[in-house]
Protein backbone atom coordinates (compact mmCIF):
# COMPACT_ATOMS: atom_id res chain seq x y z
CA UNK A 1 0.00 0.00 0.00
CA UNK A 2 3.09 2.60 1.27
CA UNK A 3 4.56 1.74 -2.34
CA UNK A 4 1.10 2.15 -4.52
CA UNK A 5 1.10 6.25 -2.46
CA UNK A 6 4.95 6.89 -2.86
CA UNK A 7 4.05 6.05 -7.23
CA UNK A 8 1.42 8.16 -6.97
CA UNK A 9 3.30 10.77 -4.99
CA UNK A 10 6.43 10.92 -7.12
CA UNK A 11 4.11 11.02 -10.88
CA UNK A 12 3.29 14.69 -9.32
CA UNK A 13 6.62 15.82 -8.35
CA UNK A 14 8.37 14.45 -12.09
CA UNK A 15 5.23 16.39 -13.38
CA UNK A 16 6.21 19.43 -11.55
CA UNK A 17 9.71 19.47 -12.33
CA UNK A 18 9.43 18.73 -15.77
CA UNK A 19 7.08 21.76 -16.51
CA UNK A 20 9.44 23.73 -14.05
CA UNK A 21 11.94 22.46 -16.51
CA UNK A 22 10.03 23.66 -19.45
CA UNK A 23 8.97 26.91 -17.77
CA UNK A 24 12.84 28.17 -17.40
CA UNK A 25 14.06 26.84 -20.80
CA UNK A 26 10.87 29.33 -21.79
CA UNK A 27 12.18 32.26 -19.67
CA UNK A 28 15.39 31.71 -20.84
CA UNK A 29 14.35 31.58 -24.43
CA UNK A 30 12.41 34.44 -24.43
CA UNK A 31 14.81 37.06 -22.13
CA UNK A 32 15.79 38.65 -25.42
CA UNK A 33 12.59 39.37 -26.84
CA UNK A 34 10.88 40.57 -23.40
CA UNK A 35 14.42 42.83 -22.95
CA UNK A 36 13.32 44.31 -26.41
CA UNK A 37 9.70 45.03 -25.54
CA UNK A 38 10.61 46.48 -22.32
CA UNK A 39 13.67 48.50 -23.91
CA UNK A 40 11.44 50.31 -26.18
CA UNK A 41 9.94 51.95 -23.23
CA UNK A 42 12.67 53.04 -22.09
CA UNK A 43 14.58 56.25 -22.56
CA UNK A 44 17.84 55.81 -25.37
CA UNK A 45 20.26 57.13 -22.51
CA UNK A 46 19.54 54.18 -20.19
CA UNK A 47 18.44 51.28 -22.58
CA UNK A 48 22.39 49.64 -22.15
CA UNK A 49 23.11 50.62 -19.29
CA UNK A 50 19.99 48.64 -17.86
CA UNK A 51 19.35 44.65 -18.90
CA UNK A 52 16.62 44.11 -16.71
CA UNK A 53 13.46 44.83 -17.60
CA UNK A 54 12.83 48.24 -14.90
CA UNK A 55 10.15 50.49 -16.04
CA UNK A 56 10.62 53.07 -13.84
CA UNK A 57 11.30 55.17 -16.72
CA UNK A 58 8.44 54.35 -18.88
CA UNK A 59 7.97 56.43 -22.09
CA UNK A 60 6.21 56.41 -25.07
CA UNK A 61 8.56 58.55 -26.88
CA UNK A 62 10.61 55.99 -28.79
CA UNK A 63 7.21 54.80 -30.45
CA UNK A 64 6.01 58.28 -31.31
CA UNK A 65 8.92 59.83 -32.58
CA UNK A 66 9.61 56.24 -34.28
CA UNK A 67 6.94 56.73 -36.02
CA UNK A 68 7.82 59.23 -38.09
CA UNK A 69 11.19 59.77 -38.36
CA UNK A 70 11.86 57.98 -41.91
CA UNK A 71 10.04 60.95 -43.79
CA UNK A 72 6.48 59.29 -44.06
CA UNK A 73 4.92 57.44 -41.27
CA UNK A 74 5.87 53.68 -40.37
CA UNK A 75 2.54 51.77 -41.53
CA UNK A 76 3.65 52.78 -45.09
CA UNK A 77 6.33 50.66 -45.13
CA UNK A 78 4.40 47.61 -43.25
CA UNK A 79 1.64 47.86 -45.68
CA UNK A 80 4.23 47.86 -48.49
CA UNK A 81 5.31 43.84 -46.67
CA UNK A 82 1.64 43.31 -46.11
CA UNK A 83 1.32 44.13 -50.05
CA UNK A 84 4.23 41.90 -51.42
CA UNK A 85 3.08 39.00 -48.34
CA UNK A 86 -0.22 38.93 -50.04
CA UNK A 87 0.57 38.30 -53.30
CA UNK A 88 3.38 35.81 -52.62
CA UNK A 89 1.21 33.76 -50.40
CA UNK A 90 -1.65 33.94 -53.08
CA UNK A 91 1.30 33.05 -55.79
CA UNK A 92 2.45 30.68 -53.67
CA UNK A 93 -0.73 28.73 -53.26
CA UNK A 94 -1.90 29.05 -57.06
CA UNK A 95 1.44 27.52 -58.36
CA UNK A 96 2.82 25.39 -55.87
CA UNK A 97 -0.49 23.60 -55.17
CA UNK A 98 -0.55 22.46 -59.05
CA UNK A 99 3.34 21.53 -59.50
CA UNK A 100 2.16 19.27 -56.62
CA UNK A 101 -0.44 18.06 -58.01
CA UNK A 102 1.13 17.40 -61.33
CA UNK A 103 3.66 15.39 -59.38
CA UNK A 104 1.28 13.69 -57.01
CA UNK A 105 -1.08 12.64 -59.55
CA UNK A 106 -0.18 12.84 -63.10
CA UNK A 107 1.70 10.53 -64.78
CA UNK A 108 4.38 12.21 -67.32
CA UNK A 109 7.90 11.63 -69.03
CA UNK A 110 11.01 11.92 -66.58
CA UNK A 111 8.43 12.89 -63.44
CA UNK A 112 10.35 11.12 -61.21
CA UNK A 113 13.86 12.90 -62.55
CA UNK A 114 11.95 15.91 -62.43
CA UNK A 115 10.50 15.36 -59.04
CA UNK A 116 14.34 14.72 -57.61
CA UNK A 117 15.63 17.47 -59.22
CA UNK A 118 13.25 19.73 -57.38
CA UNK A 119 14.18 18.02 -53.98
CA UNK A 120 17.92 18.45 -55.02
CA UNK A 121 17.02 22.54 -55.10
CA UNK A 122 16.04 22.39 -51.30
CA UNK A 123 19.70 22.20 -50.41
CA UNK A 124 20.73 25.17 -53.34
CA UNK A 125 20.86 28.35 -51.14
CA UNK A 126 19.23 31.63 -52.50
CA UNK A 127 22.31 33.26 -52.70
CA UNK A 128 23.38 30.83 -55.75
CA UNK A 129 20.51 31.69 -57.83
CA UNK A 130 20.38 35.90 -56.48
CA UNK A 131 22.34 37.08 -59.21
CA UNK A 132 21.48 35.72 -62.52
CA UNK A 133 18.10 36.42 -61.05
CA UNK A 134 19.06 40.13 -60.40
CA UNK A 135 20.23 40.26 -63.90
CA UNK A 136 17.26 39.16 -65.86
CA UNK A 137 15.30 41.51 -63.95
CA UNK A 138 17.80 44.27 -64.33
CA UNK A 139 17.64 43.83 -67.95
CA UNK A 140 13.69 44.08 -67.87
CA UNK A 141 13.65 47.32 -65.87
CA UNK A 142 11.90 45.89 -62.91
CA UNK A 143 14.75 46.13 -60.37
CA UNK A 144 13.52 48.55 -57.49
CA UNK A 145 9.83 47.54 -58.05
CA UNK A 146 8.06 44.58 -56.09
CA UNK A 147 8.18 41.99 -59.49
CA UNK A 148 11.16 40.48 -58.71
CA UNK A 149 10.01 39.40 -55.13
CA UNK A 150 6.71 38.49 -55.95
CA UNK A 151 6.88 36.83 -59.96
CA UNK A 152 8.58 33.94 -59.11
CA UNK A 153 6.19 32.77 -56.74
CA UNK A 154 3.85 32.27 -59.57
CA UNK A 155 5.96 29.83 -61.06
CA UNK A 156 6.25 27.43 -58.48
CA UNK A 157 9.76 28.30 -56.92
CA UNK A 158 9.88 27.30 -53.77
CA UNK A 159 10.18 23.39 -53.33
CA UNK A 160 9.89 23.46 -49.83
CA UNK A 161 5.96 23.92 -50.32
CA UNK A 162 6.12 21.82 -53.44
CA UNK A 163 6.99 18.52 -50.84
CA UNK A 164 5.29 19.04 -48.40
CA UNK A 165 1.72 19.45 -50.56
CA UNK A 166 2.95 16.72 -52.28
CA UNK A 167 3.08 14.27 -49.61
CA UNK A 168 -0.55 15.95 -48.14
CA UNK A 169 -1.75 14.67 -52.03
CA UNK A 170 -0.77 11.48 -52.15
CA UNK A 171 -2.46 10.80 -48.73
CA UNK A 172 -5.97 11.46 -50.44
CA UNK A 173 -7.40 7.68 -51.93
CA UNK A 174 -7.36 7.71 -55.27
CA UNK A 175 -10.89 6.38 -55.28
CA UNK A 176 -12.00 10.21 -55.01
CA UNK A 177 -9.90 10.65 -58.35
CA UNK A 178 -12.01 7.89 -59.82
CA UNK A 179 -15.02 8.22 -59.07
CA UNK A 180 -15.20 12.10 -60.66
CA UNK A 181 -13.74 10.68 -63.68
CA UNK A 182 -15.94 8.28 -63.89
CA UNK A 183 -18.62 11.31 -63.76
CA UNK A 184 -16.77 13.01 -66.29
CA UNK A 185 -14.29 14.97 -65.13
CA UNK A 186 -10.88 15.95 -66.21
CA UNK A 187 -7.56 16.38 -64.39
CA UNK A 188 -8.39 20.28 -63.97
CA UNK A 189 -11.72 19.98 -62.66
CA UNK A 190 -10.48 16.99 -60.13
CA UNK A 191 -7.66 19.35 -58.90
CA UNK A 192 -10.11 22.14 -58.14
CA UNK A 193 -13.07 20.33 -57.11
CA UNK A 194 -11.39 17.59 -55.14
CA UNK A 195 -7.99 17.33 -54.54
CA UNK A 196 -7.65 21.40 -54.06
CA UNK A 197 -10.54 21.56 -51.25
CA UNK A 198 -9.01 18.70 -49.41
CA UNK A 199 -5.80 20.16 -49.21
CA UNK A 200 -6.78 23.12 -47.09
CA UNK A 201 -4.69 21.98 -43.93
CA UNK A 202 -1.76 21.89 -45.82
CA UNK A 203 -2.61 25.33 -47.77
CA UNK A 204 -3.03 27.08 -44.76
CA UNK A 205 0.30 25.96 -43.55
CA UNK A 206 1.45 27.36 -46.93
CA UNK A 207 0.25 30.45 -46.20
CA UNK A 208 1.47 30.89 -43.29
CA UNK A 209 5.02 29.87 -43.81
CA UNK A 210 4.77 32.42 -46.73
CA UNK A 211 3.22 35.43 -44.96
CA UNK A 212 6.53 34.59 -42.43
CA UNK A 213 9.42 34.17 -44.55
CA UNK A 214 8.15 36.98 -47.18
CA UNK A 215 7.64 39.52 -43.78
CA UNK A 216 10.96 38.92 -42.57
CA UNK A 217 12.58 38.58 -45.50
CA UNK A 218 15.34 41.29 -45.64
CA UNK A 219 18.40 40.07 -47.86
CA UNK A 220 16.19 39.62 -51.28
CA UNK A 221 14.35 43.39 -51.15
CA UNK A 222 17.72 44.77 -49.95
CA UNK A 223 19.20 43.58 -53.08
CA UNK A 224 16.31 44.87 -55.37
CA UNK A 225 14.37 47.67 -53.96
CA UNK A 226 16.91 51.07 -53.80
CA UNK A 227 14.12 53.79 -53.33
CA UNK A 228 13.09 54.36 -50.25
CA UNK A 229 9.37 54.92 -50.60
CA UNK A 230 9.50 51.33 -52.24
CA UNK A 231 10.67 49.62 -48.80
CA UNK A 232 9.50 46.87 -46.50
CA UNK A 233 9.00 47.09 -42.95
CA UNK A 234 13.01 45.18 -42.54
CA UNK A 235 14.28 47.66 -44.55
CA UNK A 236 12.74 50.90 -43.12
CA UNK A 237 14.03 49.22 -39.78
CA UNK A 238 17.80 49.26 -41.03
CA UNK A 239 17.08 52.96 -41.35
CA UNK A 240 17.31 53.78 -38.16
CA UNK A 241 21.05 52.53 -37.85
CA UNK A 242 23.47 54.55 -38.77
CA UNK A 243 26.91 52.29 -39.58
CA UNK A 244 28.97 55.51 -40.11
CA UNK A 245 28.77 58.19 -37.45
CA UNK A 246 27.13 55.09 -34.78
CA UNK A 247 24.24 57.84 -33.47
CA UNK A 248 21.86 54.75 -34.01
CA UNK A 249 18.55 55.51 -33.09
CA UNK A 250 18.08 52.40 -30.85
CA UNK A 251 14.63 53.47 -29.16
CA UNK A 252 13.12 53.97 -32.15
CA UNK A 253 14.59 51.02 -33.59
CA UNK A 254 13.42 49.27 -30.58
CA UNK A 255 9.71 50.52 -30.85
CA UNK A 256 9.85 50.32 -34.41
CA UNK A 257 10.35 46.35 -34.23
CA UNK A 258 8.22 45.71 -31.73
CA UNK A 259 5.42 47.07 -33.58
CA UNK A 260 6.59 44.96 -36.87
CA UNK A 261 6.26 42.05 -34.76
CA UNK A 262 2.86 42.16 -33.70
CA UNK A 263 1.60 41.17 -37.27
CA UNK A 264 3.58 37.54 -36.47
CA UNK A 265 2.16 37.35 -32.89
CA UNK A 266 -1.30 38.01 -34.17
CA UNK A 267 -1.26 35.51 -37.34
CA UNK A 268 0.14 32.82 -34.51
CA UNK A 269 -2.35 33.44 -31.99
CA UNK A 270 -5.30 33.33 -34.66
CA UNK A 271 -3.91 29.71 -36.71
CA UNK A 272 -1.99 28.35 -34.14
CA UNK A 273 -4.69 25.35 -34.26
CA UNK A 274 -4.15 25.17 -37.83
CA UNK A 275 -0.54 25.32 -38.05
CA UNK A 276 -0.22 21.93 -35.80
CA UNK A 277 -3.24 20.60 -37.76
CA UNK A 278 -1.22 21.30 -41.16
CA UNK A 279 2.12 19.92 -39.71
CA UNK A 280 0.16 17.07 -38.47
CA UNK A 281 -1.00 15.74 -41.92
CA UNK A 282 1.21 17.05 -44.45
CA UNK A 283 4.02 14.26 -43.22
CA UNK A 284 6.28 16.84 -41.53
CA UNK A 285 5.45 14.98 -37.87
CA UNK A 286 8.02 13.08 -36.41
Amino acid sequence: MSTITDINTAVPIRRILRVGLLAAVALLMSYPLLWLVSSSFKPESIIFSDAGFDLNHFTLQNYIEGWAKLGMPFGVFMLDSAFICLLAILGNLFSCSLAAYAFARLQFPFSKTAFAIMLVTLMLPMHVTILPQYIAFQSVGAVNTVLPLVLPKFFAVDAFFIFLLVQFIRGIPRDLDHAAEMDGCNKYQIFWYIIFPVCRPALVLVAIFSFLWTWNDFFSQLIYLSSAENYTAPLALNLFIDATSGESAWGMLFAMSVITLLPLFVLFMLFQRQLAEGIATTGLKG
